[in-house]
């Protein structure tokens, strides 16, 4: 067995047996790691395989390094937690973007019909400033952020924190794409003011299914979109 794979087999073990010390409430959010040799010499590790687990579980959102304070357990919120699946999706290109949007059209229309029953009058209200400001957006731009911000709010409203970080990661890369799409396509920007207004008319009538059909249509199409174009896509 060569050096490089045994250090990984050791590293491997270390970060299992913090995510148990973790998932077992030994170690709680908030909390701060003991020193980095204390943990190797309790789980009969070396320092330098504890250190690279420390590292890799901090890149992934599970532990956070504070200068000066040592290491902490994070909140262990989904947002924390899904970060480096969000800077993956930021990578996407081409037909990496369509299978993004596959899996934002099984996502957002479940997340639209649960927020049509769960939604607040202060979740609608936030969600219409959306619309209404993607209505009035001057550059394509301004009208993207809105739209991000519009979709955003929507999965907020079906109070599922796990999910929105989830929708939130597969949208953000989309962006760039959007932005492509609606100088490209000069009738896009009209047909996604009229979908977004579908889709906020579900909401308001507390009507689920109307609310999952108007969102899979909206998906649906800019997948179409995308797909159709994607010899030419950024």
């Amino acid at each position: 067995m060569t050096e490089p794979l045994v250090r990984t087999t050791v590293t491997q073990r270390a970060i299992d047996q913090l995510k148990q010390k973790i998932a077992s409430g030994e170690l709680r959010p908030g909390q701060r790691l003991p020193t980095e040799r204390d943990l190797a010499a309790g789980l009969g590790l070396s320092r330098s395989s504890m250190r690279e687990a420390i590292r890799a579980l901090t890149t992934l959102g599970v532990l956070e390094s504070r200068h000066g304070a040592g290491v902490y357990v994070t909140s262990l919120e989904p947002g924390d937690l899904l970060e480096t699946f969000g800077f993956l999706t930021e990578m996407s290109r081409g037909s990496s973007l369509v299978d993004l949007l596959q899996i934002r059209r099984i996502l957002e229309p479940a997340a639209a019909a649960t927020a049509a029953a769960r939604r607040t009058d202060a979740d609608l209200a936030a969600i219409e400033a959306h619309l209404t400001a993607m209505e009035r957006a001057a550059e394509v731009e301004e009208f993207v952020t809105a739209d991000l911000a519009f979709h955003r709010a929507v999965v907020a409203a079906a109070g599922n924190p796990a999910l929105s970080a989830v929708v939130e990661g597969l949208s953000t890369p989309t962006f760039r794409a959007r932005v492509w799409r609606g100088r490209r396509d000069a009738g896009a920007i009209p047909r996604m003011h009229e979908e977004h207004r579908r889709i906020f008319g579900a909401l308001a009538a507390r009507d689920p299914e109307a609310a999952r059909a108007a969102a899979g249509v909206h998906i649906g199409e800019v997948e179409g979109w995308l797909r159709a174009n994607l010899d030419v896509a950024p």
